[in-house]
């Protein structure tokens, strides 16, 4: 059995439980305008040296915007012991028992907080380091301390899309199933209607976001009925950390929610890691966008998690972006550009980025979830509306209609 009838197995039977148990790093404020150099090459005429040469530039400024990030906020955030943007001075323990939390604390570290995540029931604790000591230190040494915990560093996770300079407007999709209960975790949004809660898991939260507004305008006009808001980020620089997305799929675990969106890309990490695992188990369907920062970045997560529904994005002709990222799978492609929303001050923007993408493929599952009397249909209903386009969108692209938020 192959990977895909593998996945689509496991979605099937995730679908199929009983009582709904069913943002590349684009940086706050960057990810921004595509650059011209980069829109050129996106031409059918473009060189191929040319290609491979803004492929290599993309990886190239990924890197330089997480120096510049942590370098602006150095006292919220600093690199890992992996290279990653992470929480300042904090680090996290999966699942502790007492004999860790006390070896910790024998070793210099601060219990901050000791808690258990309700809906995924994943426990963690929260733990300062030693005062003067990097991050990355702190975290070597807690592992020595702690040879057979989980620790990890508070990693970030970032918006992968933005703002385009140019955009356009299509009628959407007709005759196809519409509605369905869909979870967005981003920032936070304005406007009731289809928001049926939002709940703030980051200092400040829920704070109205211009990427996370643009994903419900999309989702709205896609016709989607139920959204629930989780905002990760409020007014916390160090907000989309590992923790607040954790938490944030315990609570729409908790409102059983069946089809969650995520647009936001980073590290691979325990904690989130574990957090997805155990929402797909009680039968969540978790699609992610692969990112902006081009084939030559690492692979972006939470996309690359096993089981998660892996999106890229395409332009209006049907082409993936160049600046789209990469997962270890891929599943669907959904418009990432020559698209259009409503933003927070009710002016019409254009937008581009896979995070556009990444709800635009989740509408579409979650519609056949709440059209279908058998769950484990879904994903076969999906993959026959999506329309084949090659291999780089892996089965098809879904929504391609979806152009125009409202």
């Amino acid at each position: 059995m192959d990977n895909h009838m593998v996945k689509r197995a496991f979605i099937a039977l995730m679908l199929a439980l009983p009582g709904g148990l069913h943002a590349q790093i684009t940086l706050p404020p960057v990810g921004a305008l595509v650059d011209p150099v980069i829109s050129r090459v996106q031409t059918a005429l473009a060189p191929a040296d040319e290609v491979v040469r803004s492929i290599d530039v993309l990886a190239a400024e990924r890197l330089d915007r997480l120096t510049k990030f942590v370098a602006q906020h150095p006292d919220e955030t600093e690199f890992d012991s992996a290279g990653q943007p992470a929480r300042r001075g904090e680090l996290l323990v999966i699942d502790p028992r007492p004999d860790d939390l006390a070896a910790a604390q024998r070793g210099g570290f601060a219990l901050i907080e000791q808690q258990r995540i309700e809906g995924i029931n994943i426990g963690y604790a929260r733990l300062a380091v030693p005062p003067r000591l990097p991050l990355a230190k702190a975290e070597r040494a807690l592992r020595k301390l702690l040879p057979q915990a989980e620790v990890t560093a508070d990693q970030l996770h970032f918006q992968s899309g933005s703002r385009a300079q140019s955009g356009s407007s299509q009628p959407l999709l007709a005759g196809l199933p519409r509605g369905g209960t869909i979870g967005v975790i981003d920032g936070g949004v304005v406007g009731g209607g289809t928001v049926a809660a939002q709940v703030g898991f980051a200092a400040g939260a829920p704070h109205p976001n211009a990427h996370a507004q643009a994903i419900r305008s999309l989702l709205v006009a896609a016709g989607t009925a139920k959204l629930y808001v989780a905002d990760v980020y409020g007014t916390d620089l160090a907000g989309g950390n590992a923790l607040s997305l954790a938490r944030a799929l315990g609570w729409m675990a908790q409102q059983r929610v069946p089809v969650v969106s995520i647009s936001l890309i980073g590290p691979p990490n325990p904690l989130v890691a574990r957090a997805v695992a155990a929402a797909q188990a009680g039968g969540m369907v978790v699609v992610a966008a692969v990112g902006n920062d081009g084939a030559a970045a690492p692979p972006a997560y939470p996309a690359s998690y096993p089981n998660v529904i892996a999106v890229t994005g395409v332009d209006g002709r049907g082409r993936v972006l160049l600046e789209a990222g990469k997962a270890s799978h891929l599943d669907y492609a959904a418009p990432g550009a020559d698209i259009t929303a409503i933003g927070l001050d009710g002016r019409r923007v254009s937008l581009r980025g896979t995070s556009f993408a990444a709800p635009l493929a989740a509408a579409r599952i979650a519609a056949h979830r709440a059209a279908t009397a058998k769950p484990q249909q879904v994903l076969s209903l999906t993959d026959a509306e999506a329309v084949r386009a090659g291999r780089k969108t892996g089965r098809g692209i879904l929504c391609g209609a979806c152009r125009s938020g409202s």
